[in-house]
């Protein structure tokens, strides 16, 4: 068991900080650019009502595609966001934020031609519609995000691991959200601002992967499956002891995460130490003097 963690890291410190820093790197996904984005289907839905069974049907579907258009949008900027948060990161499997633009051009068109604007004045909104959606948010990232001097297995490796970890904490966030409980969703929020430092040290330092991988694969894993079989148990009875027994898990988790984390950045502070040494022997042997002018 590890000892007691304290600093601004520790869930008794200033752990809050931190927690505000990670949150700041993720997505407001129900921001108002994206809420307003609801609003045109369901007037296109209301103002066809008295158009004719035809109409209202066209405009219905075409109501559906700008709602998907919107929520794709959502989950575009949401992996965007997570993508521009991380130093070694994977592009989008799926180009959400160029999908909702096609959506968007085609819902429009629809909505136009049920407005009696003919087929080739529809198109040709349906087209300004996607280039206007495109410049205002932008496309989906095309690339894998590298970093200079690690080799592509090693980053490819860090990229897996990191997804599979950051998959794991989602999931307890969303379980822990269903109790409408604000002090345990506190608590796995601290968890995760802690578990997230680790992530973050081991995408600056994939060699820090082999230390970390069984708490951010096999601990994460366990972690996701006690809170799962922890919600079930207590949105049936409020358990109280089922309760403290969670609490005290994510307390131990904490701690241990904590720990590995700050001994893994003592382990790279000593190899810095180290490599300056050597680098500092190497110069004193050919003659570079490493001493202030002036201070002979």
């Amino acid at each position: 068991m590890a000892k007691r963690f304290g600093g601004k890291y520790s869930p008794d410190g200033q752990s809050a900080g931190l927690r505000d820093k990670v949150r700041a790197t993720q997505p407001v996904v129900g921001s108002a650019a994206i809420k307003l984005l609801y609003l045109p289907p369901i007037l296109l839905a209301f103002t066809s009502l008295n158009n004719g069974a035809a109409t209202l049907l066209l405009a219905l579907i075409g109501a559906a595609i700008l709602t998907l258009a919107a929520w794709m949008l959502g989950e575009g900027v949401a992996a965007e966001a997570a993508y521009n948060a991380r130093k070694i990161a994977r592009r989008p499997a799926v180009p959400r934020k160029m999908m909702a633009s096609v959506l968007t051009g085609i819902g429009v068109a629809i909505a136009a031609f049920t407005g009696d604007s003919g087929m080739m004045a529809s198109g040709l909104y349906g087209i300004a519609a996607a280039g206007l959606h495109i410049a205002t948010f932008g496309i989906d990232p095309l690339t894998d995000k590298r970093m200079e001097g690690v080799d592509t297995f090693q980053q490819d490796r860090v990229a897996r691991v990191v997804d599979e970890a950051e998959t794991y904490l989602d999931v307890m966030k969303s379980q822990i959200e269903g109790l409408s409980d604000r002090r345990l969703t506190d608590r796995v929020t601290d968890f995760q601002t802690i578990a997230r430092r680790m992530i973050r040290t081991v995408e600056e330092d994939p060699r820090d992967l082999t230390g970390a991988r069984k708490f951010l694969g096999v601990y994460l894993m366990g972690a996701r499956d006690a809170t799962i079989k922890f919600v079930d148990l207590y949105s049936r009875n409020k358990d109280a002891g089922a309760r403290a027994n969670y609490a005290a898990l994510l307390a131990d988790l904490e701690e241990n995460f904590a720990a590995r984390t700050e001994k893994m950045l003592l382990d790279d502070r000593s190899d810095m130490d180290v490599e300056i040494n050597v680098l500092r022997d190497r110069l004193q042997r050919e003659g570079v003097s490493l001493k202030p002018k002036g201070n002979d």
